[in-house]
């Protein structure tokens, strides 16, 4: 949420870096609500919709100046396995750019003077299918195909008018195609995040043909990586950085990893924020954390960022 006189999201990438919030269903589950479900945190939209805000809240309170929505595993299709019709899934898509919207007012009524924005998160055609393919990619659909699912969602999580669409954990380059054919004519800028391991994506690519698909995409304003490791992050935000030449955007998750069969999370966590101001000097505008990643870490970012 910003006032006539704050930047816009796309200038205050070229006067600094901004500090993106950490995950959203870990900040969820820690207050008590589980998430053991298809819908994953886009169940709250319907059920518990104040305990979204609350959440974006305290990444706001911990330093964030991004709140990024409860929309990413939020399909009509998704919807429509529960008996909810499109229309009030359209309601509930943009319902999750308000909640977000709701938390920006209530930080700024609380003395946060920053400003604050809010990102529309789109997940890949694998978190509709809820069993763990946003790590896989190679759906068997066509770019086509992949465009047709996408652009309708993105239509209305672009009408609430969020500050950027994040279209995010992206698996495979075929999908990141689709994808930024879908977002076309939109008119909200948009940031390209995959999901990846070592210099590859998740479907097995190259990084650098990866990225290469939004060098030349206006409404990209930001490319990079996110939910993967973070002894990854370092090596994609200099590939980003160098093949299009836009603000690189990361925020990955603890390093623990998602076991889709057993729905938890193994392994130890590798996180550290020490790790931020190596990204940073390789580019990476834009940073934060994803599953598993809580305030505490996101306070220690801003933290550690603002001391560099």
């Amino acid at each position: 949420m910003t006032s006539d006189s704050s930047p816009t999201f796309a200038e205050a990438l070229g006067a600094g870096v901004v500090v993106l919030d950490g995950g959203l269903s870990n900040q969820l589950e820690s207050a008590g609500h589980d998430l053991a479900d298809a819908l994953w945190s886009a169940r709250l939209l319907v059920e518990r919709p104040e305990a979204i805000a609350q959440a974006h809240l305290a990444y706001f309170r911990a330093g964030a100046s991004v709140a990024t929505t409860a929309s990413y595993q939020a399909t009509y299709e998704g919807f429509g396995d529960r008996g909810i019709g499109c229309g009030q899934a359209a309601r509930l898509f943009a319902d999750s750019v308000r909640l977000a919207r709701d938390a920006a007012r209530r930080a700024h009524d609380e003395g946060i003077t920053r400003p604050l924005w809010v990102a529309a998160s789109a997940g890949p055609y694998g978190a509709m299918l809820a069993d763990g393919s946003e790590y896989r990619g190679r759906y068997g659909l066509s770019v086509a195909e992949l465009e047709r699912f996408h652009r309708p969602r993105l239509e209305v999580l672009a009408g609430a008018a969020p500050d950027v669409l994040a279209l995010e954990t992206v698996p495979d380059a075929d999908e990141a195609a689709a994808l930024l054919r879908a977002v076309r004519g939109l008119g909200v800028p948009v940031w390209l995040s995959y999901s990846v391991e070592g210099e590859r994506t998740r479907a097995g690519q190259p990084l650098a043909e990866a990225f290469a698909l939004a060098a030349d995409a206006d409404e990209v304003i930001a490319v990079g990586v996110n939910c993967c490791a973070p002894e990854d992050v370092g090596r994609a935000v200099r590939i980003a950085a160098r093949v299009t030449g836009k603000p690189v955007v990361a925020y990955p998750n603890s390093g623990e990893s998602w076991d889709a069969a057993a729905h938890t999370w193994d392994g130890c966590a590798t996180f550290s924020a020490e790790q931020v101001t190596a990204w940073r000097d390789a580019g990476a505008r834009l940073i934060g954390g994803c599953c598993r990643v809580g305030p505490r870490a996101i306070t220690s970012i801003a933290r550690t960022l603002e001391a560099a």
